[in-house]
């Protein structure tokens, strides 16, 4: 039976704030954004009261041809190396907190807690482990697997910095995801497992036969979610590093920053145009994942 126009009337009323929300802050962005990437709009014409001027493709030829956007393009694009990390280990502490033992809510807040926590505190703190004199290099020291004599700034290397800054976004995010497989677990249903238990199988077979085919949508979601998180990194990067030492954390989303609001240009259009290419590079790693998840899934079925 066809709802009535008068239902219909009655939906899209309610929806009405929502889409009106949407359309304010997210589509017209969006669309506004795409536009100027096609553009010429700095601070020089904005300050002569002028409006963007079209230009076509030559804000992308201007960036390909720049060798700091190429190294943040390929820094972001090494970045991704966090999701698989992230998602492993989100996962698997998801499996170990989702039993009824005492104590268990408390661990399950506590792996949230860097979650909430905001990147000005996270970058306090982990400014002092990485220091000369922090925490990382004393436990390093006491194990003796660094002479104190050659203890150094693990942001200010151009070697480790970049896995540095890395190691935070994993500790930030990781609470995250883990609540979100948690809640994928909580909704497998427990006769499942009992009955594949029944049936003997063990819990490696249980975890990879019953398990992981369960919780593919999740997985789907939290791999889509970690890997445009991973290409659009920016807080921790600009409080911890600012990009360095010599371009070593400087991300695609730090030059869409600094060629936007630093500095006296305010090229608009070239940061616009930017944020494109990373969106569209988000998108095709996205198809990627859809296509993967579905074809494991065809081949299971």
């Amino acid at each position: 039976m066809r709802p009535s126009w008068r239902d219909t009337l009655l939906s899209y009323t309610f929806l009405a704030p929502a889409l009106v929300l949407l359309a304010l802050f997210t589509f017209y962005p969006l669309a506004y954004g795409t536009y100027l990437g096609f553009t010429e709009y700095n601070g020089a014409r904005f300050g002569q009261g002028l409006g963007p001027k079209w230009i076509g493709l030559q804000n992308f030829k201007t960036l390909f041809a720049d060798p700091l956007f190429v190294t943040s393009l390929i820094n972001s694009v090494k970045y991704l190396l966090v999701v698989p990390a992230l998602q492993f280990a989100s996962l698997a502490v998801a499996v170990m907190v989702n039993r009824e033992l005492p104590g268990m809510a408390f661990f399950r807040a506590a792996y949230y807690v860097p979650v909430v926590t905001s990147i000005s505190l996270a970058a306090v703190m982990w400014e002092w482990v990485y220091n000369r004199e922090g925490t990382l290099n004393w436990v390093l020291s006491s194990l003796h697997l660094l002479p104190r004599q050659q203890a150094f700034g693990w942001l200010n290397n151009e070697a480790t910095a970049f896995f540095a800054v890395m190691l935070v976004t994993f500790w930030r995010g990781f609470g995250y995801y883990m609540v979100l497989y948690l809640a994928g677990l909580q909704n497998i249903p427990a006769e499942l497992e009992e009955a594949a238990r029944l049936d003997g199988a063990s819990p490696w077979q249980r975890f990879w036969k019953l398990t992981v085919p369960m919780m593919r949508p999740t997985i789907l979601l939290c791999t889509l979610l970690s890997t445009i998180g991973a290409l659009r990194v920016l807080e921790e990067v600009l409080v911890l590093t600012g990009g360095g030492p010599l371009n070593s954390t400087f991300t695609s989303l730090m030059y869409v920053y600094s060629k936007a609001f630093q500095g006296f240009n305010f090229d608009y259009g070239l940061a616009s145009a930017a944020g494109l290419v990373v969106a569209l590079v988000a998108l095709a790693l996205s198809l990627v994942n859809f296509r993967l998840f579905r074809d494991s899934g065809e081949s299971e079925a």
